[in-house]
């Protein structure tokens, strides 16, 4: 029962790894792959800070818990994220894009949990992978039915 988890999934889609960088760095082209809102259709997203880019955020609020998502870098390689769901943790979701055959990206998105010394989360992270690596693999599967212009 470490300190740190990290999940992973990985897939192929559609689209060059710019054109991914730029939808995930935009709080409403984040918006539209959203794992939590296929699950959540009544997911609440208020946003915050710029559109698009570093600070670019928004609030979140649903049966999954309540918190933020707030882009903290952006590389040309892929986006980070840091999430706060307060009480329920801190982590840093990283979505790393590399090209693969033609007109398609090879996707790595990965969460890396914190639980700093409470050991309630830290027994969390030993169910993390079922818990939350759907969640990944959903918004994998949204970038890959997404229409790429």
């Amino acid at each position: 029962m470490g300190r740190f988890t990290t999940i992973t999934r990985e897939g192929t889609v559609r689209g060059t790894p710019d054109e991914i960088v730029a939808l995930l760095a935009s709080t409403a082209g984040y918006t539209e792959i959203n794992p939590y809102r296929t699950s959540d259709p009544a997911l609440s997203i208020e946003p915050f800070g710029p559109a698009s880019g570093v600070g670019a955020g928004f609030a979140f609020r649903g049966k999954d818990g309540k918190g933020t998502q707030t882009v903290a870098a952006v590389r040309s390689d892929g986006i980070d994220f840091d999430i706060d769901m307060g009480a329920m943790g801190t982590s840093r979701q990283s979505i790393d894009v590399v090209p693969a055959q033609e007109g398609a990206t090879r996707v790595t998105w990965s969460a890396k949990l914190d639980a700093g010394h409470n050991p309630v989360l830290r027994i969390f992270g030993l169910v993390a992978q079922k818990i939350l690596g759907p969640s990944l693999e959903t918004g994998i599967a949204n970038l890959a039915v997404r229409t790429w212009h």
